[in-house]
């Protein structure tokens, strides 16, 4: 649990008194911000590219489970947010968020009870999940039918070695036609995440998965009623799921949907390197103005000197993802006024539960107290690590609490 620093009670249920200022050492430290202005223009960003493409926009939820980041997505023209779980489905519908993807499989009693009952709650919520074999399709058909309600699905397109997904698109032909008549359920279209394929080069292997579900597509086409749903993309290969899917045969009324979620704070790690290969293979993207740039970070104090070349600052693992790299520092700061950071003059080589060690290069000067700003690689593990996120403007001043409901 957080604290701020004037209260000593749970951040949670403090409000931050206004006005408050990060590097004044008014919030206490460490804290994960996200600055308001990037925020925003990372929302606008992904959503007029989707439009530019023509493709219809469903960022994944899951990534930051926070209702105020989920409603400014929608208000900017989402058509829908993703989740993975029935209790994310249901924090998005409470959010006010008018369709939910659950790129996920529904199983259990107590977890399709859960979306009955919302469903019953949200009448007016288009809600999807994806079904992958015939076993789980049975057990929601007895589930759903039984309730006297209809549950939308759509078959799931995967890969060997990989996640959850038909193995093989005769399979999941097989799955659609069995579907197709089962009571309770309704077919709406087909899932993929193409972000499982790895290796030196996997663009041609993620070019051929779609290619395949775009064949599949057109052979399921028969057992839904209106518009096909086509989805896969997550942040890394959005480019391309567009590039292919738009230049294919595919079903008459289909409707593309992308679902990247690490764009909205962005990092300074792996998904910057993803969009800087992004737009030099892009053009559209590239057209468009602008792109996407960093908004989370973490503001950290150096507590311990304790020798030449090295310092000690106070947070870790607990406060931040460090499994696609550690959180480098990005600015540092010293009674509230910055102090020049020279390319690797201070870098992170070390992180325990609660102290990151950073080495020093000769000259360097850290003191006990100064505040480090950090840059952190794969945002979706800093977010779950955080009950509340302080928005701040470019000055670091606090303009509201965001909460999360991981």
């Amino acid at each position: 649990m957080k604290y701020h620093s004037e209260t000593l009670i749970p951040h949670k249920a403090a409000p931050v008194c206004a006005p408050a200022n990060v590097l004044a050492e008014e919030i206490c430290l460490p804290a994960a911000v996200i600055k308001k202005s990037a925020l925003l223009s990372n929302i606008d960003w992904m959503q007029r590219y989707a439009e530019a493409r023509g493709v219809s926009l469903a960022p994944h939820g899951k990534t930051t489970m926070t209702p105020w980041i989920f409603q400014a997505q929608q208000q900017a023209g989402a058509w829908a947010i993703g989740v993975g779980t029935a209790w994310q489905a249901s924090v998005a519908m409470a959010s006010g968020v008018q369709r939910v993807l659950m790129v996920n499989q529904l199983v259990g009693k107590a977890n399709m009870a859960v979306i009955s009952q919302l469903k019953r709650h949200y009448r007016d919520v288009d809600y999807l999940c994806c079904v992958d074999s015939l076993a789980n399709a049975r057990q929601l058909s007895a589930f759903f039918s039984a309730q006297n309600q209809t549950l939308d699905v759509m078959v799931e397109l995967g890969v060997a070695g990989g996640r959850c997904g038909c193995r093989s698109s005769e399979a999941a032909l097989t799955l659609a036609q069995k579907i197709a008549d089962m009571p309770g359920l309704r077919l709406r279209g087909l899932e993929l995440y193409e972000g499982v394929l790895h290796g030196d080069n996997p663009q041609p292997q993620v070019e051929a998965l779609l290619r395949e579900a775009a064949r599949l597509a057109c052979a399921m086409e028969s057992f839904v009623e209106g518009e096909f749903i086509l989805t896969g993309a997550g942040t890394v290969w959005y480019d391309v799921v567009c590039n292919v899917w738009l230049s294919v045969e595919k079903p008459s009324q289909c409707r593309i949907v992308i679902r990247p979620g690490c764009y909205i704070t962005h990092d300074q790690g792996i998904y910057a390197d993803a969009q800087q290969a992004l737009m030099a293979r892009d053009s559209i993207a590239c057209d468009l103005g602008g792109d996407l740039t960093s908004a989370l970070e973490l503001v950290a104090m150096v507590q311990s000197v304790p020798e030449a070349g090295r310092a000690v600052v106070n947070f870790g693992k607990r406060d931040c993802a460090f499994d696609a790299g550690l959180p480098q520092p990005i600015a540092h700061y010293r009674d509230g006024q910055a102090l020049a950071l020279a390319p690797q003059s201070i870098t992170s080589v070390g992180i325990m539960d609660q102290h990151c060690m950073v080495t020093l290069s000769a000259g360097t000067d850290v003191q006990v107290g100064d505040i480090l700003v950090f840059g952190t690689s794969h945002p979706c593990l800093t977010f779950d690590k955080w009950k509340t996120l302080l928005l701040v403007d470019d000055e670091y001043n606090v303009i509201d609490e965001l909460d999360t409901l991981f």
